[in-house]
């Protein structure tokens, strides 16, 4: 079997690797297809993501779909031939945050494809891997497996969401229209949201928010002034989700968000310095948001019935032996929006 290992920044490469017979309660997936991420593209730009460091060669790759081609003793949710969306997170249940339901908090977390720790957690980029059954969502004959690879990131914008409190009826809006932001856009309908307003520096990706159903898009490198309208009466929205990782983003968004509105902080973008007496002024509650739980089968359901319709955020799908090529273009937001890899 062949995995897509990162060694060091612009250092990608097709490695063998050995896989496994499932164990009780294990399956095998023959993988299909896998997303690129923007944590993928940070390894792969930068041999980092802030202060987590390679160190070691890793598999890449956490939002993947395939096929079950081997079950383990006792497995009975799944069965061969099963098409599933396989969630990337493997809490330990036992620790203090699995145990409070806060399992994305989980001290031992084994997550795909992640350097954080030593030694790190290999990624799911590869022709084949060994999964515990319950990582494994079924997903309907007419939903593509394309589809299905997307259930990762939607689960990621389901909890960021749900971090924010109840949306119905509220104005929402959205900085950063890459496939966070975009999702984010579409959980935020979902969550009853009246009004969803979208913000980007590139045209090409705030066309993407227009057609996944923003109330209106604005351009604040062409229209600096495009958000003004909202700073009426100490601010319009009643929540920021936050997405584009970016200070100015964040910083510039202040005025237009109403005194006791809601931040949640979707994008990572390392340290940020911002006005704390404007947010002490006008009492905003700025709220993280990380990873996600039970969200996974949440965004499978709502993908699989068809609910929901994501194909359109798939701009490109190469074949994972192209896979250099297909960082590349996932890196270059005016080509792209969600890079796929196509194992089989």
């Amino acid at each position: 079997m062949r995995a897509v290992v990162i060694h060091a920044a612009k250092d990608l490469r097709l490695d063998p690797v050995t896989i496994g017979q499932p164990g009780q309660g294990e399956v095998r997936v023959r993988i299909e297809r896998g997303g690129i991420c923007g944590s993928d593209l940070h390894y792969y730009q930068h041999g980092c993501i802030g202060t987590i460091v390679l160190k070691q060669p890793m598999t890449l790759g956490h939002e993947v779909a395939g096929v079950i081609e081997a079950v383990g003793a006792s497995v009975q949710s799944v069965k061969i031939g099963d098409r599933v969306a396989v969630s990337p997170s493997r809490p330990c249940g036992n620790c203090r945050y699995c145990q409070g339901g806060q399992q994305m908090h989980c001290l031992n977390m084994r997550f795909y494809g992640s350097a954080m720790p030593f030694p790190h957690i290999q990624g799911a980029f590869q022709e084949a891997i060994v999964a515990d059954a319950s990582q494994c969502h079924i997903m309907p004959a007419g939903v593509s497996l394309g589809d299905a690879a997307l259930c990762e990131p939607f689960a990621v914008c389901l909890h960021a969401v749900r971090r924010a409190g109840s949306l119905l009826g509220q104005r929402v809006l959205v900085t950063g229209a890459g496939p966070i932001g975009i999702l984010c856009l579409v959980a935020a309908k979902l969550a009853g949201a009246a009004e969803v307003v979208v913000t980007d520096i590139a045209d090409t990706a705030l066309s993407h928010a227009k057609n996944f159903g923003a109330d209106a898009v604005i351009n604040t490198m062409k229209n600096a002034d495009g958000l003004r309208p909202f700073a009426r009466d100490k601010g319009q929205f009643d929540v920021l989700l936050e997405c584009s990782g970016n200070q100015q983003a964040l910083v510039s968004a202040f005025d237009v968000v109403r005194p006791q509105g809601v931040i949640v902080q979707v994008g990572l973008g390392g340290s940020f310095t911002i006005p704390i007496n404007v947010l002490v002024a006008k009492e905003f509650e700025l709220r993280g948001t990380f990873r996600f739980h039970e969200e996974f089968g949440l965004a499978a359901q709502l993908i699989g019935s068809r609910r929901v319709n994501l194909s359109a955020l798939i701009t490109s799908t190469l074949p994972f032996e192209r896979a250099v090529e297909a960082f590349e273009l996932a890196g270059d937001k005016s080509r792209s929006m969600k890079v796929q890899l196509a194992f089989a």
